[in-house]
């Protein structure tokens, strides 16, 4: 079994960073719910679509070594690592900001990896030549077909329903906030400990 995860979204929880940076620039009232979706929503509604790519940029450069990881996906890791599956974090990520001060997106995203201990291999199985940060979102389904993906783990629908989407593997869509409605066919899961639950069930019941 080959485990393909996404990292934004999925692996990093920005939902506190993302709303705490868009009141400390003043771009919403302080009744918005805290949520990456309730601020990006806030501001699209409003028309401030640029606004809203520009706080993207800062967060996923000069603030994310605040964000947190999403509860139990180290353990996850280290349950795959017993279990001898291999796991690689496969991500469409542009290298700057399309807005904003230019920084370099991917080594901000290793650094927060470095940071948190997902580089602890002995660990976790994972190196940073298991980490994959693609320019294009064709380059990131390439990439999936390309290492073997078993399982892919996503927090957008719509990427998993792609129709380049390789055939054959596994998709489950990570959930944590119960707001998505759509397909039957996706595995969902709103906890990494689901995830588990949905992946290593099944490398138990294959070995």
């Amino acid at each position: 079994m080959v485990i393909g995860i996404d990292f934004d979204n999925t692996v990093v929880c920005y939902d506190e960073v993302f709303h705490r940076t868009a009141r400390g620039w003043g771009l919403i009232p302080v009744n918005v719910p805290t949520g990456k979706g309730m601020v990006r929503d806030y501001l699209r509604e409003r028309g401030r679509e640029d606004d809203w790519t520009r706080l993207q940029g800062h967060v996923y450069g000069a603030t994310i070594l605040e964000a947190p990881a999403f509860p139990g996906v180290l353990e996850f890791l280290a349950a795959c690592r017993d279990r001898r599956m291999a796991v690689h974090i496969i991500s469409h990520k542009t290298l700057r900001p399309v807005l904003g001060e230019p920084r370099d997106l991917h080594r901000a995203a290793h650094e927060w990896l470095e940071a948190r201990g997902f580089y602890d291999t002995a660990r976790t199985g994972l190196s940073r030549e298991d980490v994959h940060f693609e320019l294009t979102k064709e380059a990131k389904l390439a990439r999936i077909g390309r290492v073997g993906c078993t399982h892919f783990v996503d927090d957008l629908p719509e990427f998993l329903l792609d129709p380049g989407f390789p055939v054959g593997v596994r998709r489950i869509l990570f959930d944590p906030n119960g707001g998505h409605v759509g397909p039957a066919d996706l595995d969902r899961a709103a906890s990494w400990s689901e995830i588990g639950d949905l992946v290593l069930r099944a490398g138990s019941a294959s070995r």
